[in-house]
């Protein structure tokens, strides 16, 4: 078997609340809410602090409004969010801003890096829902 057996007693009802509320909180924070300011922004080779930091507020906001209105003993859990999306977005804009990759000059690696982005956004949501709903 490729993983350990684990506990089955995390409530699945629980982890699927919070792994839909978590990923509305995404697209909210990172589609809806983001400029193309941040958006471009946070990728440049100089000038990339402040629009990351303005986009990662806008993810700290959210999550903690919706966990403070559904569970607010978790409000820490909002923090967190915010140290783990800012070290993935800036990781991914130093790899943007030292390759070139941008959708305007067609760089094979823009999807990609969008998606392995997205996909380890996704991954902290998972985690965190996890931590959410075994607590």
């Amino acid at each position: 078997m490729l993983f350990p057996s684990m506990s089955s007693s995390i409530p699945v009802g629980v982890l699927v609340g919070w792994m839909l509320l978590l990923t509305v909180k995404h697209v909210i924070a990172d589609f809806v809410l983001q400029t193309s300011w941040m958006a471009i922004g946070k990728d440049q080779k100089t000038g990339w602090a402040l629009p990351l930091l303005a986009h990662c507020l806008v993810h700290l906001a959210v999550s903690l409004a919706l966990i403070l209105i559904v569970a607010p003993r978790f409000w820490f859990v909002a923090f967190i969010d915010f140290f783990i999306h800012i070290t993935v977005d800036r990781l991914k804009g130093i790899i943007a801003s030292r390759f070139g990759v941008t959708l305007e000059n067609e760089h094979p690696w823009f999807w990609t890096l969008i998606g392995v982005d997205q996909a380890l956004h996704h991954l902290t949501g998972f985690g965190l829902a996890i931590f959410i709903a075994a607590n």
